[in-house]
């Protein structure tokens, strides 16, 4: 039997053809209703489908609908390890209960962020899932947006939004504390990213409570970008005010202290002791391994996912705790740990 349109594409009315059904039921079947189908009918329908090789269409399902089994990521970049697994998470919680993740990055970049967000909203995404950039923007203020959206993030709540994020000025004032109360260490230097928006950033906040909590001199501070080479860059900028100890407010700053450190002969933890934020898997890989605020991944991505899938309220503002996780880079034995 002949199938398939002219342009090879098998369409619903060859395999209700090719069952013998009508192509309503066929319907039925194939987004199980709204109407039942006897069982021997639907084994049928389900045989021509996959002697066929009958592929539903998505997008014409979700005009219908008015929204698609998807649901829209926007990140900064998907080369930073925290973004990466945090991207990974979100799409395997959408795997587990079939639906698809549609993902983009700004790149830092306000403008295509909104780009990226109309983009989805024309594809009927069932929701959006966006992180917030570091002056704390609403990205839907000019955009309508008729689906759920939840911003991740955010060190502030954001009126008439959901938002998730971690305690960044919590996680920041453990891993300072334990610097000082652990390992006696007063002078703590502080690798931290630019923030164009003026505001200061909560990781920043938490070092200088410790500080002022144990009436230290605050130690010195060197901005960069907060990626490697931001890391490494200020790590340099640091070197001559002999810092005790380094805290980096990512992961992937604290790479690059780590290489300045190491090239210039100094010890870690002898010499330097080094702590992060994040705690990505990297931090488990570098040498010494870091000492972390571990943001809790799976349970922002849970939380995210389950507001964009579940009814919720409208307005929304959670901040999950950081793990202190001590490895040796702070000076501690792996068996204290």
């Amino acid at each position: 039997m002949a199938v398939g349109s002219r342009n090879g594409v098998v369409t619903r009315t060859d395999v209700a053809r090719y069952a013998g059904v009508s192509s309503a039921v066929v319907s039925y079947v194939v987004n199980d209703g709204p109407r039942p189908v006897a069982a021997a009918t639907a084994a049928r329908v389900r045989q021509a489908i996959e002697v066929l090789g009958y592929r539903p269409n998505g997008s014409a399902r979700a005009l219908r609908r008015g929204v698609s089994d998807i649901i829209g990521l926007v990140l900064p970049s998907s080369n930073n390890p925290f973004f990466a697994e945090l991207g990974l998470e979100i799409q395997r919680l959408a795997a587990d209960t079939n639906r698809s993740v549609l993902m983009g990055s700004t790149m830092g970049r306000q403008r295509q962020g909104d780009k990226m967000i109309e983009r989805l909203l024309s594809q009927q995404v069932e929701g959006i899932i966006v992180r917030s950039d570091a002056a704390n923007r609403d990205p839907f203020v000019n955009i309508r947006a008729d689906v759920p959206c939840v911003l991740l993030d955010t060190s502030v709540p954001i009126p008439g939004r959901r938002t998730v994020g971690s305690d960044l000025r919590r996680g920041a004032d453990e891993l300072v504390e334990h610097l000082v109360t652990t390992h006696g260490l007063t002078r703590i230097g502080l690798v931290i990213g630019e923030d164009p928006s003026g505001l200061a950033d909560p990781r920043e906040l938490g070092w200088r409570d410790v500080q002022r909590r144990h009436g230290l001199p605050e130690g010195p501070i060197a901005r960069g970008s907060f990626g490697r080479d931001g890391g490494y860059d200020a790590m340099m900028r640091m070197l001559g005010k002999e810092p005790q100890a380094v805290f980096a407010s990512s992961d992937q700053q604290a790479v690059g202290v780590l290489r300045a450190l190491h090239e210039s002969g100094v010890r870690v933890p002898d010499d330097v002791a080094v702590v992060s934020f994040d705690g990505t898997v990297e931090s488990e890989y570098t040498w010494p391994p870091l000492t972390v605020a571990r943001q809790p991944v799976a349970e922002i991505a849970a939380e995210a996912f389950r507001l964009i899938t579940e009814d919720g309220p409208d307005e929304l503002f959670r901040l999950f705790p950081t793990q202190l996780i001590i490895r040796t880079s702070c000076g501690c034995h792996p068996a204290s740990g």
